[in-house]
């Protein structure tokens, strides 16, 4: 194995799950790419300068997806995401093609990487330290 010097970087391989463009009409042609993989949801914007944005999938909390007429014609839809991510709370895939099938697989996906990591739904909310601390002192009282 090569040792890595400062400034030097290893590509490690990708697993791309799913890619896609903000789709206008039915054409792809915008500059905001979405892509998913490795438990990570990120968004590429931008032509001239650019921005990429990042999000954990286990910490996406809600899904949503709203369909104009529009949108139902030309076979696009928009998923909305509520996420724990404090840079980028609600993240909109705008215009993606097969958005019920992609709504069902981000589900899916998001479900498993809270099972691997172990996270619960209190530990997402917070709550954790607020219900155990509601038991301690019901045990106060009755004790």
């Amino acid at each position: 194995m090569k040792n890595i010097e400062n400034g030097e970087f290893q590509v490690v391989e990708e697993t791309i799950i799913w890619q896609d463009r903000k789709h206008h009409l039915w054409f792809p042609l915008s500059f905001t790419k979405y892509m998913v993989g490795d438990g990570r949801l990120y968004i590429n914007t931008g032509f001239l300068s650019s921005r990429e944005d990042e999000c954990l999938l286990y910490r996406i909390t809600d899904i949503s997806l709203k369909r104009s007429l529009a949108q139902r014609l030309f076979g696009t839809g928009t998923i909305e995401l509520m996420s724990k991510d404090q840079t980028t709370p609600v993240i909109f895939l705008e215009n993606i093609r097969r958005p019920v099938q992609i709504k069902r697989m981000l589900s899916n996906l998001i479900e498993k990487e809270r099972m691997e990591k172990k996270v619960v739904g209190r530990d997402m909310y917070g709550a954790a330290a607020h219900v155990d601390g509601e038991s301690e002192a019901e045990d106060r009282e009755e004790g």
